[in-house]
């Protein structure tokens, strides 16, 4: 049998596959049916808010149980899976930082279509930590073109059926100071970036068609992070971000939510032009923020870690007049991004909590350790939701006011990346491979 990783930029793939041929007969063929599937375009799916829609996704699994096929992944990558057209994209970097890759993998077989290398630094800047790496943002696919971003380091867009190179873009500045992590996002004809660094925090839209900007706006952040001697602390630190944003509609227009560092924002998607903004304790942002009752939900960042509800009518400075509630909690997470489901909120903290509040009050349902760390966001899907841990563990829990766990599964390596979904198919991406997950039932 071939094995999928044929490109001399991944490692050999361990020959223990006995029932490979049936499975990927049985995935070329659910994948084909899927007829107008919407597969998984983008860091936490169709809508952006880690929703899937089968009711039917896998339950349980491990290493020898419902693996359709393993693929290992060379070099370094955090970024999600996104699933178009029966295929899968990724990207992945070298830990030094040196040269980005973009791969396309076929979802039925696992096997590899494309890997190339599309940027080149000299001189990249370390990461100074140990959690992020240099292929964190994840890509974003629509029929016939996939759009490839490590921010500063460079955007590029491509055709998914060729695999050309249509345009890139490696004059964007940034200094992310700890890594790329913002996400690009689609609206209309325009890709969106968020670029918050130490020196420069800005959002930027370029043509999807050519990759001009079309417009770029600075964050009208008021900082608070200077020193004694007026410079901002730490050479900048608390400035950085690496939220992705959210496109959301309110009085009948669409505006996108995004959080830059110490500050959450809305704008007009069409001309960047800033709607609101709302102060915020915390600085690095990274937590996606959902969308629910008129009420946007944001965690703070990192040095005060708290979640906040914002209704989303206002203008102008809404710091004091637009929160609903805060809740103070150590629970808070600084990374997994956040689910609301049938009107309820919930979240995973980087400790391992995870949470289910009642976004009308703030108030806590129900909060229960999990165990482990996390990064990666959780997954709703058919009344169940997914949280995946640092050290390879997924806890199945079935969403409600009253904390049930259905299944814990387990993978030899951990998630820190988030995972997609196609039809009834789990994509997951450990620190070393992808796999391909379904039910033996399907």
């Amino acid at each position: 049998m071939r094995s999928p990783c044929n490109s001399p930029v991944l490692h050999p793939l361990a020959s223990r596959r006995m029932c490979a041929v049936v499975l990927a007969a049985a995935a070329a063929f659910s994948i084909a049916g899927a007829g107008a599937e919407t597969g998984w375009p983008e860091f936490r799916g169709p809508a952006g808010d880690g929703h899937a829609a089968s009711a039917n996704l896998p339950l349980n699994w491990s290493e020898t149980e419902n693996v359709t096929w393993k693929v290992p992944i060379a070099h370094k990558g955090w970024s999600t899976p996104v699933v178009l057209e029966g295929r899968v994209w990724l990207t992945t970097a070298t830990e030094a930082g040196h040269d980005f890759f973009a791969i396309c993998l076929d979802a039925a077989t696992g096997e590899v279509k494309f890997n190339k290398k599309l940027f080149h630094s000299d001189n990249p800047e370390p990461l100074s930590n140990t959690v992020n790496c240099y292929a964190s943002p994840s890509a974003v696919v629509e029929p016939g073109r996939v759009y490839i971003s490590f921010g500063s380091y460079g955007t590029a867009c491509l055709d998914t059926a060729t695999f050309e190179t249509i345009w890139k873009r490696s004059d964007l500045p940034c200094r992310h100071f700890r890594g790329p992590g913002s996400s690009p996002i689609l609206f209309e004809d325009l890709l969106i970036l968020s670029l918050d660094g130490i020196e420069t925090q800005y959002v930027a839209a370029l043509d999807k068609r050519t990759g001009k900007t079309v417009w770029k706006t600075d964050r009208s952040t008021v900082w608070t992070d200077l020193d004694e001697d007026g410079l901002p602390t730490r050479g900048g630190d608390l400035r950085k971000a690496f939220c992705t944003p959210i496109i959301y509609e309110a009085g009948g227009a669409p505006r996108m939510l995004t959080l830059g560092s110490s500050a959450a924002f809305a704008y007009d998607p069409y001309t960047g032009k800033e709607l609101w903004r709302c102060h915020l304790p915390g600085h690095s942002s990274s937590v996606r923020p959902v969308l629910g009752g008129g009420r946007a939900y944001v965690a703070t960042g990192y040095g005060t870690t708290d979640l906040w509800a914002i209704r989303t009518g206002g203008a102008g400075d809404v710091s004091d007049t637009h929160v609903a509630w805060t809740l103070e909690s150590r629970d808070a997470p600084q990374t997994p991004s956040l689910l609301f489901v049938d009107g309820l909120l919930y979240m995973v903290g980087n400790q391992g909590v995870a949470t289910c509040i009642d976004p009308e009050t703030g108030g806590v349902l129900w909060s229960e350790r999990l165990g482990g760390g996390y990064i990666a966001s959780p997954l709703y899907a058919g009344g169940r939701i997914y949280f995946f841990n640092v050290q390879g563990k997924t806890s199945v829990v079935k969403a409600g006011r009253t904390f049930a766990l259905l299944a814990e599964n387990e993978l030899d390596e951990g998630f820190m990346a988030s995972p997609a979904v196609s039809g009834d198919t789990l994509f997951l991406r450990t620190k070393t491979h992808l796999y391909r997950i379904d039910s033996k039932e399907k």
